[in-house]
């Protein structure tokens, strides 16, 4: 009789925990979410190089607001020297009203090779998402803003002053979900000042591998319309990555 008692009290419990944790239960979804990705190339034998580039990004989004941070960096060595070497540090807040939300937003670059060697930018202003559906999002921003910028070193200028410029910002940023494990992202930027003028488009292509794994190409391109003497206008760097999300 004891025995019977027990099998049906620990039967009973059984169902009641399995009544409050289905077996399809999921914890919510939550506010933070992170990609992590990275791309390593060694070359050897007649070539000798190494090449290596990572980005990590980001997001806490609540419904009255979103916060968003990207760390880029980007470094190529050959046999005897550092050929390329440039970090970036993106920073945007945004509050939400309705419609849309106005952002402070904070951009920072570090380039040892390139035409200006550090340069900083701040900007505020009104963003709103003109299309968001499952598999088509565009979201536009405007405002105004302030740009520090270091140009490099040349024989011409070996030690050139920094020079600033306000500036009006805009962006627009594009994502296309092609199919249910492929998907295309576009952002393209652009400063406008009275001293210099900077284009930008950031491209991608993810597809994912299996859960949370997925394969990115990746291109970035630069223009920049007045630069040291010596050094190009247009910047391009293609990537080819694993990518890691997990929130």
């Amino acid at each position: 009789m004891k025995k019977t008692v027990t099998v049906l009290g620990t039967l009973l419990l059984s169902s009641r925990a399995f009544a409050l944790v289905p077996p399809d239960y999921q914890d919510p979804p939550s506010d933070f979410r992170a990609e992590i990705e990275a791309g390593l190339q060694i070359n050897t034998g007649n070539t000798e190089s190494t090449s290596f580039n990572g980005r990590t990004k980001l997001v806490y989004d609540t419904r009255k607001a979103k916060q968003e941070a990207v760390i880029k960096g980007y470094y190529a060595s050959d046999s005897e020297e550092t050929t390329a070497e440039k970090y970036e540090l993106q920073l945007q807040s945004n509050y939400k009203i309705s419609p849309g939300y106005v952002f402070g937003r904070g951009d920072f670059s570090w380039d040892q090779f390139g035409s200006y060697t550090h340069q900083s930018t701040m900007s505020i202003g009104y963003g709103f998402d003109a299309i968001s559906s499952y598999k088509t999002k565009l979201s536009l921003e405007i405002g105004p803003g302030y740009r520090y910028s270091q140009p490099i070193d040349s024989v011409d200028d070996p030690s050139p002053e920094a020079k600033s410029d306000v500036i009006l910002r805009t962006a627009a940023k594009f994502e296309q979900r092609l199919h249910e494990y492929t998907s295309f992202g576009a952002d393209l930027t652009g400063e406008i000042g009275e001293e210099n003028t900077t284009v930008t488009l950031d491209m991608g292509l993810k597809s994912i591998l299996f859960q949370d794994w997925a394969f990115k190409i990746g291109v970035n391109v630069r223009y920049t319309e007045v630069v040291p003497a010596g050094s190009e206008q247009i910047d391009t760097i293609s990537t080819f990555n694993l990518l890691y999300t997990f929130q």
